[in-house]
């Protein structure tokens, strides 16, 4: 009896209700379980608008001052939460301002779904006020997107948009829609999508490429993993973990990887690319076999293909056939998604260890602990350094503070000083490496993780592109813990121009306002450090906050991060100075 009272209940709720395409907008993000987005009204946009005004019991919105500020926000809800984020912009300018965004998103593989309002259909093409073709605009760095001029469009569409940005490899979708079709009424029913035609989300994985993958790694002397994104993104760590520790391989992160194996873990060795970890990189150009696990060999990884990894047969676990080949050529592809395909090769891989290979790594690192760590962890120059910030933060949480970093030196120092201690702890802006993501990024992964310490490392150039989400912190109350490094430059250019440039500091040079009063103007606790002495004091004060909190620490202005692989150059010629 239960049963047939509960059929006839969810058959009654199928049934369609008139309503008018703003409404169904909201309605259909209500079935997909969205309960958050983020964003900025406008006059194209504004029936949605009206619509959320009245589900605001349902639909949290949160207020940004800038479109870009409200994609930024999104990103690091989805980074930390693992679920698609959701922005909505007016059209012209509101929605251009999202492309920044859009384009970090698509190359950091995270999914979104944006609204844009778009003006009248029987306008477009007419360069009406604050019309701009946004899916020409969009259509080179969205997974896909769509214009809706008709309302009955919207359940399908929102539908597959959802479908898309979260399947396979993830993704950033826009939707724009007319504001005529937010007016116009019709039957409304939802149904989720599952399955896209000509779209595979994830390709079959042959299981004679596991085999081949598996003889391979069980032949190698000198294995070597270099895992990356894919394996978050696949909620893999635990697949990732097995693998390793049955086979015994040492393992480093790509920067936008860290964290999905803990930091400490006696196979982690580091983090490879252009600044990452002297061991992982020179050992790379020496392993007789290299396994790339969710990673895409990216130009920051391999530096000069010509000279990469020419000594190892490689193999590639990758859910993006795009990516198989396309920089580094594979001996073993092995196609699908990551969880699956770990969980297949695993009881195939022979119980090992590789002690004297190992030893190699630790024995590089002590290369750079003498040279390079143990210079920035316990300095003896009178400035502090980058690094003992972020080290004595690490210490005062446990390692258990998601870290969201900017983009520049201070980017460089959270990835390699930081210990991470659980998942989805490292959110920053890879593959477009955008100026202004943390800030914003950094309040959308408080909300995200409210249980959770969020702090942002931001450089003093960075935070001013993004500075007014100040106001959105004052108006949400997000307890966001914000660290400016604050050294007057434009830190990671500086370097560059210091390095291959002869210290021609070319526009590099920062005269900063008062970002304590800018900091209490926004209702925000504000403490300034410039002296050794008083920097663990001012971090605990910090952490302790049950609020946001701002500290600027001032730091030594020509400070450098280093190693570092030159443009160009082999990974095997890192440099330690």
């Amino acid at each position: 009896m239960e049963t047939l009272k509960k059929e006839i209940k969810e058959k009654k709720s199928s049934k369609p209700v008139r309503v008018a395409g703003a409404e169904a907008v909201i309605k259909c993000l209500l079935e997909e379980g969205v309960h958050l987005a983020y964003g900025y009204p406008g006059g194209a946009i504004m029936p949605v608008y009206d619509e959320l005004y009245k589900y605001k019991d349902k639909l949290h919105h949160v207020l940004t001052r800038h479109e870009q500020g409200a994609i930024h926000a999104a990103q690091g809800f989805a980074r930390v939460t693992g679920n698609t984020g959701v922005v909505f912009a007016t059209s012209g300018p509101g929605a251009t301002n999202l492309v920044t965004g859009i384009a970090d998103a698509q190359i950091d593989s995270t999914p979104l779904v944006c609204i844009t309002g778009q003006v009248a259909s029987h306008l477009l093409g007419s360069d009406a006020f604050q019309e701009t073709d946004i899916v020409g605009i969009s259509t080179p760095v969205t997974k896909w997107n769509y214009q809706i001029t008709k309302a009955s469009e919207i359940p399908e569409v929102i539908a597959k948009a959802f479908y898309i940005a979260k399947s396979g490899r993830p993704g950033p979708v826009l939707i724009d829609i007319t504001k005529d079709a937010q007016f116009e009424e019709f039957d409304f029913s939802y149904k989720k999508c599952e399955n896209v035609r000509s779209y595979r989300a994830v390709p079959e994985t042959d299981i004679t490429q596991i085999e081949a993958a598996a003889k391979l790694i069980n032949s190698a002397k000198k294995p070597f993993v270099i895992f990356g994104q894919g394996v978050i993104i696949g909620a893999a760590e635990k697949e990732l973990k097995t693998f390793i520790e049955k086979a015994g391989i040492p393992s480093a992160s790509t920067a936008l990887g860290l964290s999905a194996l803990k930091t400490k873990h006696p196979l982690h060795v580091g983090m490879v690319g252009m600044h990452g970890n002297y061991a992982p990189n020179v050992l790379t150009n020496e392993c007789d076999v290299l396994i790339a696990i969710g990673m895409r060999f990216d130009d920051r990884v391999t530096g000069n293909l010509s000279t990469y990894a020419k000594q190892a047969k490689v193999v590639h676990f990758e859910i993006d056939p795009a990516e198989i080949d396309k920089n580094v050529k594979t001996t073993v592809a092995v196609l699908g998604d990551v969880k699956d395909t770990l969980t297949k090769i695993t009881p195939l891989i022979q119980q090992n260890s590789h002690p004297h290979w190992l030893d190699q790594f630790h024995k590089l690192y002590k290369k750079e602990e003498e040279a390079v760590i143990n210079n920035q962890l316990n300095p003896t120059k009178e400035g502090l350094t980058m690094g003992e910030v972020l080290h004595t933060i690490n210490s005062q949480t446990n390692g258990e503070a998601v870290i969201v970093s900017d983009v520049g030196q201070h980017q460089m120092f959270a990835c390699r000083y930081a210990n991470f201690e659980q998942t989805r702890s490292n959110v920053t802006s890879g593959g477009l490496g955008t100026m202004g993501f943390a800030l914003p990024a950094a309040i959308g992964a408080k909300m995200g993780v409210p249980n959770r310490e969020v702090i942002a490392v931001i450089g003093d150039g960075g935070y001013q592109m993004t500075i007014q989400e100040l106001g959105t912190i004052l108006q949400t109350k997000a307890a966001v813990k914000i660290v400016v490094l604050n050294n007057s430059f434009l830190g990671m250019v500086r370097q560059w121009q210091e390095l291959f440039f002869d210290r021609r500091y070319a526009s590099t040079v920062m005269t900063n306002p008062d970002f304590i009063k800018i900091a209490e103007g926004y209702g925000i606790e504000a403490v300034r450090v410039s002296e050794r002495k008083n920097l663990s004091n001012a971090i605990e004060k910090m952490v302790a906050s049950t609020e946001a909190f701002f500290l600027e620490v001032v730091i030594e202005k020509e400070d450098n991060v280093f190693p570092m692989v030159p443009t160009g150059a082999s990974v095997s010629d890192i440099r330690l100075c």
